[in-house]
């Protein structure tokens, strides 16, 4: 988000809305069938998907405020012609999206860069690794988790340190070394801040957003749930006051299980390299996982 225009965020169709039920259509008997599905069905509003909730509180803020201060923008590898069901479903929840790209079975991704878009949602894997490698940030939500409905309107969103807000510098030292020297290494350089990770530039634009309201007043709270625990928390906290950015919470779990902290902060998304923690916590909030960093390599990469 550079100052002067809206936060964007892209979203796919399928991360949206529910369309598990027409892509069994689509992968049990083709495309052809898929089409007629979708177009017999078009005046039938889709169920929510897992990123609904956050497009709703997205977009609310700007209900809020009274002016346009957040953009969402729909990507989908449908074409114009299966996809008006999704914008007949947009119309139905009364959900402010004007801009989309229809991409007929091809990736979106290319058009990301165009829209301007601070982040991209996606529950196609190879869509977010394209986003991501061209310094989007984006995470594959994994379809578990079909809460529709919210306690209030505060937004909430969660973010894991290494790897997503951060480079996987001190993550790559805890892997090829142990804990121990994880710990030794972060003390050591806790005067030095970790380099940016494909998160850190849509945080900003998350804070400056923040920024737009009085102080206890915004609609957004931020969360850094991390594993770290003491003494690793110095550089954390001192990498974020060096970018001059603001968490409203953050948790150092010293090796716990994050689900849930984030059941208690009431997360409306979280974002999270590591595998097992994604799989642990999508049962129970809308979980992005961010296939960035060491965690998603293969064996024998360094």
């Amino acid at each position: 988000m550079k100052e002067g225009r809206l936060l964007s965020v892209a979203i796919s169709s399928t991360a949206l809305f529910d369309l598990s039920e027409s892509n069994t259509i689509f992968e049990e008997q083709g495309l052809e069938a898929y089409r007629r599905y979708q177009i017999a069905h078009e005046d039938r509003r889709l169920e929510p998907g897992e990123g609904y909730v956050l497009v709703e509180k997205l977009l609310n803020i700007n209900k809020l405020v009274g002016k346009p201060l957040v953009e969402v923008v729909l990507l989908s590898r449908n074409s114009a012609d299966t996809g008006l069901r999704v914008f007949n479903s947009i119309s139905a929840y009364d959900l402010d999206i004007t801009r989309a790209a229809f991409c007929g079975g091809q990736s979106p991704y290319r058009y990301i860069s165009a829209f301007g878009c601070d982040l991209f949602l996606s529950t196609f894997a190879e869509d977010v690794s394209q986003a991501l490698e061209q310094n989007i940030a984006a995470a594959m939500l994994l379809g578990r988790y079909k809460n529709a409905s919210s306690n209030d309107d505060i937004l909430r969103l969660a973010f894991d340190g290494d790897s997503v807000l951060f480079s996987d510098e001190a993550e790559r030292v805890y892997q090829d070394r142990g804990l121990v020297a994880f710990s030794e290494s972060e003390q050591d350089q806790a005067q030095q801040p970790l380099g940016g990770g494909p998160f850190k530039a849509f945080l900003a634009a998350l804070h400056r957003l923040q920024q737009e309201f009085p102080e206890g007043k915004s609609p957004i709270r931020s969360a850094l749930v991390t594993a770290r625990g003491a003494p690793a928390h110095e550089r954390v906290i001192r990498t974020l006051r060096d970018w001059d950015i603001r968490l409203d919470e953050s948790l150092f779990l010293g090796g716990m299980d994050k689900t849930e902290f984030l059941r208690g902060f009431g997360a409306d998304i979280f974002f999270d390299d590591q595998p097992g923690h994604c799989e642990r916590a999508a049962d129970h909030v809308a979980t992005g996982h961010v296939p960035h960093g060491i965690a998603n390599q293969g064996e024998g990469n360094p």
